[in-house]
């Protein structure tokens, strides 16, 4: 059952017209349901090394969608991966999203998110895809792809694909839910530059362009899951996303003796180091770091300071 996003001529045409009417960008997106055809891999690819299908039954495309698509792009980015099979080494073949390919070249990208289909996913078992599913190093947008891939190649419902894997049938939902979230979304959850936490309270809020504007403040200001949570519900409630901002500020304010040290600590460890602090004085000290190199840096520069300290 191959489903994928569809930008609607009807949807895309309406334009500005939806704008002027408090709908924003969000006029020219298709959330409905998400599809991967099956996919086991989300990466970025190069638009250079992208081809389209020879057997694609539409030839034309509207230059003035094309151009409304091309500015949405531009403002906020790729909301839904497109889909490709890979052909040979370095190329690939459009399966689902030839517009939205073309519309990001007209946009000046790249590359463009996509998830990837492999001749190995054509053929796969379920019982090989089960035992993938419960490798422990699969990270939280490989198995949501898994549970995906499950649901179209078996017919299994998600209280089946529950049962097979030893996972609540919540959790089998919340995972095939991230799907749903804007692709650099999805690219830093896979690339764990984001929790699941942080995800799942993206998915509270209705509009990709809200979710997109929040998640980079996330990565601006390396919120936490539960400050995340508090904004989201700030946001339900009416409030934007600035506001929001200057609520959870106010609220998780540092004395200036605290804010002088959190600088000191930033600078020492090249990191955005992110300090908490009840009334007390109870509190803790977060170091984030992007990957296992970055982690093996700040480790030895707290060897090197034990060092010093002991010289």
């Amino acid at each position: 059952m191959a489903v994928h996003k569809k930008y609607d001529r009807n949807v895309l045409g309406r334009g500005l017209d939806d704008i002027g009417n408090g709908r924003g960008l969000d006029a020219l997106i298709d959330t409905g349901e998400v599809r991967t055809q099956g996919s086991s891999n989300l990466n970025e690819i190069e638009l250079s090394h992208i081809e389209p299908n020879p057997n694609q039954p539409r030839r034309e495309f509207d230059e003035e969608a094309l151009q409304e698509l091309a500015a949405s792009i531009r403002e906020i980015g790729i909301i839904q991966p497109i889909t490709l099979r890979k052909v040979a080494d370095d190329r690939y073949q459009i399966i689902a999203g030839e517009r939205r390919w073309r519309a990001s070249q007209l946009a000046g990208l790249k590359a463009i998110p996509a998830y990837i289909r492999t001749v190995e996913d054509e053929n796969v078992m379920e019982m090989a895809l089960i035992e993938n599913i419960q490798r422990e190093d699969l990270n939280a947008i490989e198995i949501a792809l898994a549970y995906e891939h499950l649901a179209e190649t078996t017919g299994m419902t998600q209280e089946r694909i529950s049962e097979r894997v030893g996972k609540s049938r919540a959790a089998v939902t919340n995972y095939m839910r991230l799907l749903k979230l804007p692709a650099q979304v999805q690219m830093a959850l896979k690339n764990k530059e984001i929790d699941m936490g942080h995800a799942r309270a993206l998915l509270a809020l209705d509009s990709p362009s809200i979710q997109i504007k929040l998640f980079k403040e996330i990565q601006k200001n390396g919120y936490s899951v539960r400050k995340v949570e508090e904004m989201v519900q700030m946001l339900k409630n009416g409030d934007d996303v600035q506001l929001a901002k200057k609520k959870i500020a106010a609220k998780s304010a540092l004395p200036e003796e605290f804010e002088v040290l959190k600088s000191r600590l930033s600078d020492f460890f090249h990191a955005k180091v992110q300090m908490a602090c009840a009334p007390k004085g109870k509190g803790k000290i977060t170091i984030p770091f992007a990957n296992e190199e970055d982690l093996e840096r700040i480790m030895n520069a707290l060897d090197n300071l034990k060092t010093d300290n002991q010289a």
